[in-house]
């Protein structure tokens, strides 16, 4: 028997996309109100190939409705068909959209489903799923007080999708996100205070009071307190500020001693481990009493700290003495003193534990420390002037203040007595320093596959995306009308969270029948499941932001050819044309490098305008629309795309 879930939601893209792929068109709503759904649409659980998956849409809303604007979990449970035992590790993919009745009648449902799934992996601007289930954005730090939203997957020649700008009181210098990147936590300086960001809706939800001065941000383990630098100048206000991450209610603050500070934790959570750069010191703070257990001294100038989980210990590299302090975290006693060279500075650890590798400035080297032993490995040349590492599950990336090239070390490469090997790439054109005033996050983020990284030069302003196995990074993300300063990945994909289920959270669309695309590469096996969300009671008045939908007769236009935009406006569920509205504007250009140009459009009644453009060059042009007074901007919700040949239109 066929079952339907009910769901509610955001706003509902109602338009048209002509690629080059072909032509894709909604259904007229006169058709969706007529026709019934045809007999081969199929249930929520599917037995194919020997393989079997359910879904299930839970929704937060404590009556259990699925609801436009409400939260809702998408679970796809993925088992053996004869055995009955999940299947873990096999990566769905998913699409949430409107249905597509039109489509499901004159291809059959089937094929529909497998056709608009291969345009989603297309990542065509064109032709986007309202929502991507294996989707992920990157958060841009600016060098004024924003972060820019960047979706990576789409392109179009060198023009990067800004999803979204969010501006914060003061500008940012570090910044942290627990492991479901569901928010942001974010230093500002010169506010006193840590904005709090919304990944999920990509919005500030509060600016929490972080004691004077706070810096650098870190998160325990368990992920239940913030803990902030205070790199203030007094010595009672020198230390570390603790925020509760639940009620983002400030908890305490501790002097621990003068300079900058940087923070550790023991894997537990027990033992929070903080460094007083003028002090020469290491504060050990029990976490359960918020109190200062011990006092250690490190060195003259204790400039970073990192745990081991392989060998329980807090590592503290010291710059003036070229000494990394072992600190076991059992006994919180000093276990041993490696000897290096000066110069030292920031530290970071492998996932599993094994290697730390310390960046000597001065030395232009990386210093690699096997923490099963407590000793010196090995020396390496890095990029000038190093100062950035994070670590894939392969490589440690370097970043040099003094080169635009990014170190890789290969972790399976280290070892006493080995070789190590180590190459490099070049991420833009000029060395970061540069810029000038650069923040402490780091210009480096890891891929949500932890085979890639972002790197952010932040003299050319553009964010490089580089795969592991290439030779050069394979594209750029210019940041258009801000200037970049440091990257972080937010995933919003299907994750496994128990075996054989994988679930994503989304925020349910505006009301409507949906189709949830299912893919799964081996064995291949798409299909489209079905989904309802309700409607809100609440705001079903609102008459909501106006939607564009093309009326394009044709995805192709002859070179010189004289070519009119044609379009209608419509607003609220009823979809209530909209005439009289007199800054109507239409964007085009064309991909990659043309200038966008903009013409007034003219109001043809009934809802209908028209704008003439100039389409003067062969290629794909993008056409968008804009009504500033009925809240539409130009964005990737109101376009439409031409491609212009040589000859007659088709």
């Amino acid at each position: 028997m066929n079952r339907t879930i009910r769901i509610a939601s955001g706003a509902l893209v109602i338009g048209v996309a002509l690629v080059s792929l072909g032509v894709w068109r909604t259904a007229p709503p006169s058709m969706l109100s007529k026709v019934a759904l045809p007999d081969t649409w199929s249930g929520q659980n599917l037995s194919r190939d020997g393989v079997s998956v359910a879904l299930e849409v839970k929704p937060l809303a404590k009556d259990g409705v699925l609801r436009e604007g409400e939260f809702a979990d998408v679970q796809f449970r993925v088992k053996d068909s004869t055995s009955g035992q999940p299947l873990s590790g096999v990566n769905p993919g998913a699409w949430l959209d409107p249905e597509t009745i039109a489509a499901d009648q004159a291809q059959g449902r089937e094929q529909s489903c497998k056709s608009r799934v291969g345009v989603f992996l297309k990542s065509s601007i064109g032709a986007r799923p309202l929502l991507d289930l294996n989707s992920y954005f990157l958060l841009v730090m600016n060098r004024d007080a924003s972060v820019s939203v960047v979706d990576p997957s789409v392109s179009v020649g060198g023009i990067t999708s800004t999803m979204a700008r969010i501006d914060l009181k003061q500008p940012p210098m570090d910044w942290i996100t627990p492991k479901d990147n569901k928010r942001v936590f974010i230093s500002m300086p010169t506010a006193g205070e840590v904005a709090v960001i919304d990944s999920e809706q990509f919005k500030l939800l509060e600016s929490v009071s972080a004691g004077s001065n706070p810096v650098r941000v870190a998160l325990q383990p368990d992920e239940r307190l913030l803990w902030v630098g205070n790199n203030a100048s007094t010595a009672d206000e020198s230390g570390v500020t603790v925020i509760d991450t639940r009620s983002l209610k400030t908890l305490k603050h501790l002097a621990t001693g003068a300079g900058h500070h940087e923070i550790a934790f023991s894997k537990d959570s027990r033992f929070a481990f903080v460094t007083n750069r003028d002090d020469g010191t290491l504060s050990i703070i029990d976490i359960a009493s918020l109190t200062v257990s011990k006092q250690l001294k490190t060195g003259s100038h204790p400039l970073s700290v990192a745990y081991s989980p392989l060998s329980q210990a807090v590592y503290v590299a010291d710059g003036e003495d070229g000494t990394v302090t072992v600190v076991d975290s059992a006994s919180l006693a000093v276990r041993r003193v490696i000897k290096a060279k000066q110069g030292l500075g920031p530290m970071g650890f492998s996932a599993d534990g094994r290697f730390g590798i310390v960046l000597n400035t001065l030395e232009n080297q990386a210093s690699v420390i096997d923490a099963a032993t407590d000793s010196l490995i090995h020396e390496l040349d890095v990029s000038a002037e190093p100062y950035q590492v994070v670590f894939t599950k392969a490589y440690a990336y370097v970043r040099g203040l003094a080169s635009a090239k990014v170190t890789m070390i290969n972790l399976s490469s280290l070892g006493q007595g080995r070789t190590p090997i180590s190459q490099g790439f070049e991420a833009g054109p000029q060395a970061p320093r540069l810029a000038g005033d650069l923040p402490l996050a780091s210009s480096l983020a890891v891929s949500r596959d932890d085979n890639a990284v972002f790197v952010v030069n932040p003299v050319d302003n553009t964010t490089y995306f580089y795969a592991e196995g290439m030779n050069a990074p394979m594209s750029g993300y210019p940041n258009r009308g801000q200037v970049a300063r440091a990257a972080m990945v937010i995933d919003r994909s299907l994750r496994e969270v128990e075996p054989g289920l994988y679930s994503a959270r989304i925020k349910l669309p505006s009301a409507g029948r949906f189709d949830v695309a299912f893919l799964l590469n081996q064995p291949n096996i798409i299909h489209c499941f079905t989904a309802l969300v309700e409607p809100d009671p609440s705001i079903a008045q609102h008459p909501g932001v106006p939607k564009v939908e093309f009326m394009l007769d044709k995805s192709t236009a002859a070179l010189g050819s004289p070519y009119v935009v044609r379009f209608r406006i419509v607003q609220g569920q009823q979809k209530t044309r909209r005439s009289g509205v007199k800054d109507v504007q239409v964007r085009y250009f064309r991909a990659p490098t043309s200038r966008a140009q903009e013409v007034a459009a003219l109001d043809m009644g009934n809802g209908i305008y028209e704008a003439p453009v100039t389409l003067d060059q062969n290629g794909a042009w993008y056409l968008h629309v804009r009504a500033a007074s009925l809240g539409a901007n130009f964005d990737d919700k109101t376009f439409a795309s031409v491609r212009v040949l040589p000859g007659t239109a088709n």
